[in-house]
């Protein structure tokens, strides 16, 4: 199911958006819903890992540590 949504965007931005649609002959929409999907996916695995860094419960490994354990 699709719901539509109405946002204001910049004038640079839809220019932008609009060149982009055109020279890869995707639509606008499916820009605007991947863009979306990225920011979305990165902002919620920020957040975590925020939230992670302020519990003081929370065990904090070095680079070095995470690398051995993952074997790299």
């Amino acid at each position: 199911m699709t719901v539509l949504k109405a946002f204001r965007l910049s004038a640079g931005l839809v220019n932008r958006l609009s060149l982009l649609a055109k020279a890869t002959r995707r639509s606008e929409k499916f820009y605007v819903e991947e863009a979306l999907v990225h920011y979305l996916e990165d902002y919620a695995d920020a957040q975590i890992a925020k939230d992670r860094f302020a519990d003081p419960k929370s065990r904090i490994i070095s680079g070095a540590e995470l690398r051995k354990k993952l074997g790299v």
